[in-house]
């Protein structure tokens, strides 16, 4: 059997090519500012802050949890959202480190 598309890449470049789809998308940047300024868990007030449909923010979270870059805590019965800080610093780390090569000019 043959290699999937994703075998062919180093850990590295899946992890930075799937932390990279949190930033695919303005509203999930969105969430992350929101939630990044609230500095403590948000529950259900994402819809009027950004604007957007119930069900589009719910897609959103749904990926940013997925990522793991957001955890969620139910509370009664809501659902309660804030930043995973391990995650986001690992994240972080990863992709400051591949932003950080030095650019080599030796070439055209």
């Amino acid at each position: 059997m043959g290699l999937t598309k994703s075998e062919i890449f180093s850990d590295t470049q899946n992890e930075i090519a799937t932390l990279a789809k949190a930033f695919a998308h303005p509203a999930r940047v969105a969430i992350l500012h929101h939630l990044f300024r609230a500095n403590t868990c948000i529950c259900g007030d994402l819809v009027e802050e950004i604007g957007l449909a119930q069900a589009t923010i719910s897609q959103h979270l749904r990926e940013l949890k997925n990522l793991n870059l957001i955890q969620g805590n139910i509370e009664g019965t809501s659902v309660c959202y804030c930043i995973n800080q391990e995650k986001w610093s690992k994240m972080k780390s990863v992709i400051s480190e591949f932003l950080d090569q030095d650019i080599n000019m030796n070439c055209c």
